[in-house]
């Protein structure tokens, strides 16, 4: 098993916003933040998320 992989796939399967995955995915290895003009609020919001490797509180990213 995976934290990462299992946290990505749970995230893809609840149909949460791509941006806030590319967030967290980015954070959680560590990856710098996109440019500030590419950001928006779903990315930071998995970004922090990412940094805890936390996968779970994306409830209110999920697209409806």
């Amino acid at each position: 098993m995976n934290p990462y992989y299992d946290a990505i796939t749970k995230m893809e399967k609840a149909g949460v916003d791509p941006e806030y995955i590319s967030g967290w995915a980015s954070a959680y290895y560590h990856n710098p933040k996109r440019e500030e003009q590419r950001v928006n609020d779903a990315y930071n919001a998995g970004y922090e998320k990412g940094l805890e490797k936390d996968g779970g509180g994306f409830e209110s990213w999920v697209k409806k």
